[in-house]
This record gives structure tokens, sequence and C-alpha cells, in this order.
């Protein structure tokens, strides 16, 4: 695909490729959240990504967020337990804009204290709302259940009391040591020449001072299998059931992304939904994920079914499960999976915002892009058998937990 690099003198990565298209993109990605925070830090990495857009020294909140509007374009941020992202998509012509802003919300913003106490309220509505939501809530819970008293296991938003507590001089001195230089990635994909992006890059990015990075993040507590059931006031119940799984380094990674796009991923014809949704009508979502994070990853099955097809609905996944522990894959099938899983991947890279932030997630963790043809070639390689064995190591039966609300 293209894709040149270039590293700044203070350690922030650049990548981009050069596209046709009269709309572009660009993003600053950094290796930190809200897995990174001190215990009286809960919540702050999150909060962090909605503060900066209040002020900078040059410019009102109303100017940041007009600033890219104005032209068409759109400003975005997002925080996961272990990224913060700030991105933008807009036309071609406004990218030194687009790299100012971003460099200047993330570099210069002032937190003025009205901003921060009106923000505050604003986190607090959005925690709210998870509660009322538990197909979303869900999720925390049980991954605070896998990563008990862990920071892993936190949720990101936090908490209100821990949410009242922050100020600027609690958000610098997070800043400070976790928005480190040589873990950013400033990633572009644009109508513009290599050339240009790093010139915008050296002129903006490059007089930030070096921050290197002075720790590492800890091992993850010891994993105990556990089940839950809460009693809620809810139609139906809510189920998620999974297990500890292989982080981002893992050489079976790919292996486990193959096994759950068959088993539940976005396909209507994953045996999930074709056994549940579609052959008995007792689930109307059903879905399995698998996320690798830094030393550790999640795997876990999600579904929603009246209470009197619980168990019915457990017995059904349990056979589902053990037909892939037990059964190897035949040569049609393994194919069929493989040629899905490459057909996902390809029509996901065609949307370049995705692309763009896939793309600067991967330089972050591993320095360096796989092409499309090499994925393709890795997820070729995987066999009926790799397949069986980590099947027998994820969805071991004595291994899994569950979290139920009924």
């Amino acid at each position: 695909m293209d894709y040149q690099i270039y590293t700044l003198k203070n350690g922030i990565r650049i990548i981009h490729k050069q596209d046709k298209s009269p709309v572009a993109y660009c993003g600053l990605i950094l290796n930190t959240g809200s897995r990174d925070e001190q215990d009286e830090e809960h919540g702050i990495a999150h909060f962090i990504e909605h503060v900066i857009f209040k002020g900078t020294k040059k410019r009102k909140a109303y100017h940041v967020l007009s600033r890219l509007d104005d032209v068409g374009g759109e400003l975005n941020a997002y925080t996961t337990k272990e990224e913060t992202c700030i991105y933008a998509s807009f036309l071609k012509q406004d990218y030194e804009r687009a790299i100012e802003l971003i460099h200047d919300i993330t570099f210069n913003s002032v937190f003025p204290e009205k901003e921060l106490a009106k923000e505050k309220e604003v986190i607090v509505d959005e925690i709210n709302s998870y509660k009322d939501s538990p197909a979303e809530l869900i999720f925390d819970e049980f991954e605070e259940m896998l990563f008990k008293n862990d920071p892993m296991g936190r949720n990101i938003l936090g908490t209100k009391a821990k949410l009242k507590k922050f100020d600027e001089g609690m958000i610098r001195s997070f800043m400070d040591v976790n928005y480190n230089t040589d873990q950013m990635v400033f990633c572009s994909i644009g109508n513009v020449s290599f050339k240009k992006v790093v010139k915008w890059a050296e002129k903006y990015f490059g007089e930030v001072g070096e921050n290197l990075r002075e720790f590492d993040r800890p091992a993850v507590n010891l994993y105990v299998p556990e089940s839950q059931t809460i009693e809620k006031d809810t139609h139906q119940c809510h189920v998620i059931m999974g297990n500890v799984a292989y982080d981002f380094k893992h050489d079976k990674r790919l292996h486990l992304h193959l096994l759950n796009n068959l088993l539940g991923g976005p396909g209507m014809n994953s045996r999930l939904n074709m056994s549940l949704r579609e052959k008995n009508g007792i689930a109307y979502n059903v879905e399995s994920t698998y996320t690798p994070y830094y030393g550790t990853g999640v795997f876990s099955i999600y579904f929603g079914t009246d209470e009197e097809n619980l168990i019915r609905s457990f017995n059904i996944i349990d056979r589902e499960l053990k037909l892939l522990r037990d059964k190897k894959l035949g040569a049609l099938q393994l194919h069929k999976a493989a040629r899905q899983l490459k057909g996902q991947l390809t029509i996901s890279s065609d949307n370049r915002e995705n692309l763009m932030l896939s793309v600067g997630k991967s330089f972050l963790l591993y320095d360096q892009v796989d092409e499309l043809d090499v994925i393709y070639d890795k997820i070729d390689g995987i066999s009926a058998d790799d397949l069986c064995e980590v099947a027998n190591e994820i969805l071991d039966p004595t291994k899994l937990s569950y979290l139920i609300y009924k």
C-alpha cells in the first residue's frame, strides 16, 4: 500500500499513504489509556480526551470546535484501555489546518476550571447512560470480573467520586507521565505528498519536547474463573461468558481472530447467530469478540434472551464450543472461513478513516504495517489443527467465566 514512514527527533513517528481521494484523514494515536491510571486517577485518560477540546493557549472552545467544522471537516477523539486518539477528516486542501489543530489541542490545551466543571457533568451523564444500558454495562462489569482488583479491569469512564476531584494539576501530571513522544504515532491518508506531511509534522510536532517512556505496564493479576448472577430490572436476560486470551504479540492471535469470526463474528452466518437466532429464534443479538491487549487479552460471547430460554441458550452455545474443540474443520469449511475474514478485512480497508486508524495502531504497536497480501498469506497458513488447538485453550469450559443479568 506504499506507506512511507519518518521519525521526528523527539521520537514521534509519522506514517503516511498518498491517496487520490479529495477527502483526507489524519490522527495522533497515543499509547496510553485507562489502564495506565493510578487508583486516584481512575477515569482521567477519558476525561482528558474530553477537555482538550475546551480551549488552548490561542483558541477558545468554540474556535477549537469550529476550526474544521467551518470548512466541512470533522474533529473527533476516543479513549480505550490502552490508547488515546485525536483524529480528523477534511478536504485535502485543509491538511495543514488539521495537523496544526491536532497539535494545538494535544499540547497547548489550558483546561479552564469552568470548562472542566461543565465537562464533568457531561461525563456523569455518560456514566448514567451506561447504567441504563445493560447490553453495554455488562461488558465493563465482565472485564472487572476477569481482571479483579487490577487497573486492566476498571471501566474507562471512571466514577463520579473520582471525577469530582480532577483538576488541572492532576491532568498535567498524568500527561507528563503518560504522553510520551516515543509512544505516539501521527498517521495520515490523503492526496498530498509525503514530503509535505513531513514538513508540516516537523513544523508543529517537531517543536514538542522529547518525553520518553520510563515505565513498563505491569503484568495483570492472576485470572481465576468466576460466575456471577445479578438481579436487574430488565425485560430479558443479558449474558456474557469468556476467558482471558492471547496478547497483541502472541503468535496465535490471528488464529483466534479467525476462530472468533467463525463462531460469532459480524457475519450473519456465524455459528452462534445461525444456531441461536436463525434456527431456534431465541436470541435477537448474539456475538463473540476478541480483543488483544498488552500482556493479556479478552475473548467473550454475549447474548440476550428471555429467561425461559436461558438454559436452552447455554446448551446450544456449549454444543457449538464443544464442536470447535473436538471436531476439526474440513478443508472446505476452513477455506470459507479464511475467505470470509479476508473479505471483511479488505472491505474494512476501503473505509479510509478506519484504515488510517488501523494503520496508525499497527505502527504504534509493531513498528510496521503488514500489507493485505501478507495478512492473507498468514490467514491461509492457519490449519484446522491450529484452530482446534486454540479452541481447546481458550474455550476450555473449566476456564470460562460467566456474568448474567436477569
